[in-house]
């Protein structure tokens, strides 16, 4: 039975409401939607997951404004329904040296959290991105409606010139680290 995981590319293409961060010609629902695409591929290409994403196409809108765009990523994975859920995102910050990947949970000594580790240190591993830790932050709404293990991942900084390149040049990178993130979660090879 293969494992069913739910890969939210968050936010909406560039130019509609809930369309995400800008910053060093890097577009935060592009990045978005192509490192699910990848991580999807990889996923499907691996007999023992099934993968689906909530932005099938670039041009995917999901909601009518910002609630309604949250609302219906966690419906489509609970309906599935999915065994986890990933959601995935960029950061912005004023500062522009503030870089790195963070991954974000609902709660502390969760399946979420175990899985948020192994996938903080392989995607940092393989795109060399700073590690920022894994962050609770009970208050997000796709990791507090999901039914399952669910982690949000914020990539690097678009504000940050280094991570804005990487963000830019090594999408599949980010895609794979994910992927190995999970596999090491589940002790697979």
């Amino acid at each position: 039975m293969a494992i069913k995981i739910f890969i939210d590319q968050g936010h909406n293409p560039s130019g509609y409401f809930n369309s995400g961060a800008e910053a060093n010609g890097v577009y935060e629902s592009e990045v978005n939607y192509q490192v699910g695409i990848y991580l999807q591929n990889l996923l499907n290409n691996d007999p023992r997951f099934e993968a689906r994403v909530s932005r099938p196409t670039p041009d995917t809108i999901l909601g009518t404004n910002n609630s309604t765009s949250l609302q219906e990523r966690v419906r489509m994975a609970n309906e599935w329904p999915a065994d986890y859920f990933i959601s995935i995102h960029c950061n912005s910050n004023p500062n522009p040296d503030v870089n790195g990947t963070e991954v974000y949970i609902y709660q502390t000594g969760t399946q979420s959290n175990w899985l948020a580790a192994a996938v903080l240190t392989a995607v940092t591993q393989t795109v060399g991105t700073r590690n920022n830790g894994v962050r609770v932050n009970p208050s997000l709404y796709v990791l507090r409606r999901t039914n399952m293990p669910s982690i949000l991942i914020e990539l690097a900084y678009v504000t940050n010139e280094s991570d804005a390149q990487k963000l830019r040049d090594d999408q599949y990178q980010f895609a794979n680290g994910i992927y190995l993130g999970i596999k090491q979660y589940f002790g697979f090879q």
